[in-house]
């Protein structure tokens, strides 16, 4: 039996794509239950899942009045049946082979956890979030998590994006930390790697997220990853609970911040902002010139995605420093 849960909160502009390939998926519909877990959406999320449930009745709809996704998972899980547990987002699309392709590895790794490679795309085809859509999967734009640059093998990680386990698993490891109102999977996966647990990447399927498609989306997104970068490490008293790559927009952000805070007191400290900055647009100018030249996006649109990810995500964890120093949360 596989429980699948999806967190979802006004959803309506995807969730009927997430829903419909769920219903392609090749798992046997007798042996599978979904469970939305909603935040009491007000934009018709309710309806269009309800919908579903009257026709396909492994499809049903819980209610999350916390509207935090780690609650909803929990819900989830004390609500579910199955031997595994799955969890999905609703701003993504799966493949058909999704669902017993991870359960399949789930058994012959004898894994924790595991997971695919989530590739990056957008709903609406536009210049713009065709390039959101480029940034959002590039190294320089991201980082080097595996789970988000692929893989061409099996591999053993310390993270992977939503996630199948074994339901003994939050039985031995504990279920979702409930303040994290964000990095939740990545501190689950940490806490049960740093638990003896292993967690596993497979090559043989992926996911499609869904992303944000303006920029005031994408900053509104990844200023919200940052802030939690340091709430997360600030609940869990645990650096391990994130990686390294987390905190590289902070340092960035403040390269040329501090700098300009000392040069009150010894000017020459400004040249330590202008050369950060400067190797920063220098860097993104060839890289959004590259992918200008190869796949013919727009260079300015390229060069403002990368500073509004990058600014937006460093402002999130530098304003994320500051709401523990000031309020402790």
């Amino acid at each position: 039996m596989l429980s699948v849960i999806c967190p979802i909160y006004n959803e309506a502009k995807y969730i009927d794509v997430c829903i419909q390939s769920i219903l392609l998926q090749d798992y046997p519909k007798k042996h599978l239950e979904v469970l939305f877990v909603d935040g009491m959406s007000q934009d018709g999320t309710r309806d269009i899942v309800g919908n579903y449930s009257k026709q396909y009745p492994f499809i049903h709809l819980l209610d999350n009045e916390k509207r935090i996704v780690p609650i909803a998972m929990n819900i989830g899980i004390k609500a579910s049946k199955g031997d595994v547990i799955m969890r999905l987002d609703a701003h993504a699309q799966y493949p058909t082979n999704y669902f017993s392709i991870l359960v399949k590895a789930l058994k012959s790794l004898d894994a924790d956890n595991v997971g695919a490679a989530c590739r990056t795309d957008v709903l609406n085809k536009t210049p713009k979030s065709l390039v959101i859509r480029e940034v959002l999967s590039n190294r320089f734009g991201v980082g080097n998590s595996t789970f988000r640059l692929g893989v061409d093998k099996v591999m053993e990680v310390d993270t992977v994006p939503f996630g199948c386990w074994k339901r003994d698993v939050f039985d031995k490891y504990g279920v979702y930390d409930e303040r994290l109102i964000r990095n939740q999977d990545i501190e689950l996966n940490k806490r049960i790697v740093r638990g003896g647990g292993h967690i596993y990447i497979v090559p043989d399927t992926y996911c499609v997220y869904l992303a944000r498609e303006t920029f005031k989306g994408v900053a509104k997104n990844n200023f919200g990853n940052g802030k939690w970068n340091i709430l997360t490490v600030y609940y869990t008293k645990q650096m391990k609970s994130l990686s390294i790559r987390h905190f590289v927009p902070l340092l960035f952000l403040l390269s040329l911040i501090v700098p300009l805070v000392m040069m009150l007191f010894y000017f020459p400290a400004v040249i330590i902002s202008l050369t950060s900055l400067l190797l920063y647009l220098i860097s993104i100018s060839v890289i959004s010139l590259s992918l200008s030249l190869k796949k013919k996006l727009c260079f300015s649109y390229l060069m403002m995605t990368f500073v509004v990810l990058h600014l937006s995500y460093g402002w999130g964890s530098l304003n994320g420093i500051i709401s523990v120093l000031k309020y402790g949360k």
